[in-house]
């Protein structure tokens, strides 16, 4: 999932990903409404009125820009000339998108380490839509075996070398015979190595997913599947087309907010998308209680002093 997704050279996000939006392989709730941006631009000025010091806003994986834009718009003059905007963005064809939206007005960084260097520690964070991009490792539950198993390609089963402490899927054993799972050692990998360098702010995660175990309930086969024009791609087909397609996998958020609480950063909310946007004029299809609005989540972390 690496390889398909970052590798420099045939990677999807690094070199093949079309244009987010109809024409594209995916939609956003970014691309479907400026709602999420207006709403983002709310919690931005709530957040300063508590950590009023805090004078940089980072978005992390910032697709076509589309939300920085609108963010900045949404601020006003005025607050808006308060703050510096930098974007964490890896790949080269979504960072040209940017620059081209966005102009000389934002910063750009490599990695969260160095946009965080450049604000000195202290920062409002945000990303919509990031951590499911991040690279999954599929496991199976064997009965026979009473244990997970690890799938690798081609498909087969071996045992798995990751330490069930870390990853409610690992400590839980009663599923049925075959149940296939994620989870992200790479979600966790990456937590670990910022947010020491992470002084204070508020931090506000978008991405679909549920807790666990009801994010599997009935899903023997997990979540993990591609996007290709706006297919929903599953099976074998997730191999047919490596580097050309989106692939993705729903966030055990029972894990996520366990890591974070486990480095010592404060939860301040935890609601879904519908509930952080319905005051900010969103679309029905967003407010949907059985669609995008309840399977999107909207965490919102803060730091308020620095980590020994």
């Amino acid at each position: 999932m690496a390889r398909a997704l970052f590798d420099p050279e045939r990677g999807y996000y690094t070199r093949h990903i079309r244009t987010v939006g109809s024409r594209g392989d995916f939609s956003t709730s970014v691309t479907l409404s400026p709602s999420l941006g207006v709403a983002t631009a709310a919690w931005l000025k709530a957040e300063s009125g508590i950590l009023p010091r805090v004078r940089h806003v980072i978005e992390v994986g910032a697709g076509d820009g589309s939300l920085m834009q609108t963010v900045r718009k949404a601020l006003g003059w005025w607050t808006r000339r308060q703050f510096t905007f930098h974007i964490v963005e890896t790949s080269p064809v979504l960072r040209e998108q940017q620059q081209k939206r966005l102009g000389s007005a934002i910063h750009w960084h490599e990695s969260l380490e160095a946009a965080l260097a450049r604000a000195e520690g202290n920062a409002f964070i945000y990303h919509n839509e990031l951590l499911d991009a991040f690279p999954a490792t599929l496991v199976e539950w064997s009965a026979a075996k009473q244990r997970w198993l690890e799938v690798w390609l081609p498909e087969s089963l071996h045992p798995h070398q990751h330490e069930a402490a870390h990853y409610s899927v690992l400590r839980h054993t009663a599923f049925k015979d075959g149940q296939r799972c994620e989870i992200h050692p790479s979600i966790r990998d990456w937590l670990r190595n910022w947010t020491p360098q992470w002084k204070s702010g508020a931090m506000l995660s978008i991405d679909y997913g549920g807790e666990f175990p009801q994010l599997y309930h009935r899903r023997p086969q997990g979540t993990l599947r591609a996007y290709l024009l706006h297919q929903r791609l599953t099976g074998a087909d997730i191999y047919a087309n490596p580097g050309r397609q989106d692939i993705t996998a729903d966030i055990n958020f029972t894990d996520y907010r366990a890591w974070l609480a486990k480095l010592g950063i404060e939860e301040a909310s935890h609601q879904t998308l519908a509930e952080f946007l319905r005051p900010h004029g969103a679309p029905p299809q967003l407010l949907d209680p059985h669609g995008a609005g309840s399977a999107f989540k909207c965490l919102v972390h803060r730091r308020t002093v620095c980590a020994s």
